[in-house]
């Protein structure tokens, strides 16, 4: 079990598709009751962490216990940081030891590289 690395408290935000009312529809985030127990770790070249990231790119790798409730398209947000990142797909290995949601960060305008 990895429980002892897990340093982090994640909020987990899912999507939710509403119709706008003209034929097409809006999407937001609906904050979970429950966060995520977390290591996020430190991304490496390979993973997007030294350019711009394309859609199929992941810049991090984070790790949660294996029931924790994340799917692919939520947020992972840090409160105490400000840091956000979207799923792009959940892992695990064939015995259920962690889960592993690789993740794009979210930058906003402004903010600086890395």
């Amino acid at each position: 079990m990895i429980g002892h690395w897990l340093n982090r408290e994640l909020q987990v935000w899912r999507p939710v598709t509403a119709d706008d009312g003209h034929g097409g529809q809006t999407t937001s985030h609906s904050r979970q009751p429950e966060p995520v127990a977390a290591k996020v770790d430190q991304p490496s070249a390979t993973e997007g962490g030294t350019g711009p990231a394309t859609a199929g790119d992941h810049t991090h790798d984070i790790y949660l216990l294996p029931g924790a409730d994340v799917r692919r398209l939520d947020e992972l947000r840090d409160a105490a940081t400000g840091e956000k990142w979207q799923v792009r797909h959940v892992v695990g290995p064939s015995t259920a030891r962690y889960r592993k949601a690789q993740s794009l960060l979210i930058q906003t305008e402004g903010e600086p590289d890395g």
